[in-house]
C-alpha cells in the first residue's frame, strides 16, 4: 500500500535521511524503531510532506506523492498523530474532531467509543485536557481523516502507565479491525506484541529490518541499535 523508497531529507545544509526504504501493507502494522536523532521523526515528516524530500519516492498504492503538499497526502491516505500531539488548544474536543472530519466511515460517536473519555470532556477546550487525553484526540483527529494508514510519531511518549495501557489497546483494536499502521514508540515489548515488522533506523539509514520473532531471536540487533 505505502511503498518509500530511497528517501533523502534533512534540514538546512545539514542531511538526515539517507536512501531509507520499507512498505507497509494494507492492514499491517509497522514499527520505526531507533535511538533518539537517528530519523524516525524525519522520516515521518517526509512521507507526510511536512518535509520536502530531497531524492526518493513515496508511492500509495502506486501515486508518486514525492513533491505533493501535506493535504493531498492526506486525501491519499496518510493521517498523522503527530509528536507533541499538537491538537488545538482553544477548540473543544468535539471541535478538534470536526475540524479534520472528512468522507464516510469515522464519526465523533465512534471515536467516543473507542476514547470514552473523550465522551465525558467533548465540551472542555485542548487547553483542559490532560497529555493523555490530548493523546487520544489526537489519535481521534487523525482517524476522522479517515486514513489507510494512520502514522503515529512517539504513541505513548511522556504517558502514565494506565494511558498508555489504554493507547496500546486502542492500538490493537485498530489493528483488528484492518487499520494499516505505522507507529514510533520506546517500549519494545510492546511494539512486539503489536507489530508485523520492524524497521531499525540508524543515523538516517535503515539498518534492519524483519518480524517480530527476528527482532527477538536477534538481541545483538537490540543491543546494538536500540539500547541508549
Amino acid at each position: 500500500m505505502l511503498a518509500v523508497e530511497g528517501i533523502q531529507a534533512g534540514y538546512g545544509g545539514s542531511q538526515v535521511l539517507f536512501d531509507v526504504g520499507f512498505t507497509v501493507e494494507a492492514g499491517e502494522v509497522v514499527a520505526l524503531l531507533g535511538r533518539n536523532g537517528m530519523g524516525k521523526t524525519t522520516t515521518v515528516r517526509a512521507l507526510t510532506g511536512l518535509l520536502p524530500l530531497q531524492a526518493g519516492s513515496v508511492r500509495m498504492d502506486g501515486h508518486e506523492l514525492a513533491g505533493r503538499p501535506p493535504f493531498v497526502r492526506a486525501r491519499a491516505g496518510l493521517g498523522l498523530v503527530p509528536e507533541g500531539r499538537q491538537v488545538f488548544l482553544t477548540l473543544s474536543v468535539t471541535e478538534n474532531l470536526v475540524a479534520t472530519a472528512r468522507g464516510r466511515g469515522w464519526t465523533q460517536a465512534r471515536v467516543f467509543g473507542l476514547f470514552p473519555r473523550l465522551a465525558e470532556r467533548k465540551r472542555h477546550q485542548g487547553s483542559q485536557l490532560s497529555g493523555g487525553e490530548q493523546q487520544m484526540l489526537a489519535i481521534g483527529r487523525a482517524l476522522m481523516t479517515n486514513p489507510r494508514l494512520l502514522i503515529l510519531d512517539e504513541a505513548t511518549e511522556g504517558l502514565a502507565p494506565l494511558v498508555r495501557a489504554e493507547i496500546w489497546a486502542c492500538l490493537r483494536d485498530l489493528k483488528a479491525e484492518g487499520q494499516a499502521i505505522l507507529v514510533i514508540d520506546k517500549n519494545l515489548k510492546a511494539l512486539a506484541a503489536l507489530a508485523d515488522h520492524h524497521v531499525v533506523i540508524e543515523k538516517g539509514r535503515v539498518a534492519w529490518t524483519g518480524t517480530s520473532d527476528a527482532l527477538a531471536a536477534d538481541p545483538g540487533t537490540v543491543e546494538r541499535f536500540l539500547h541508549v
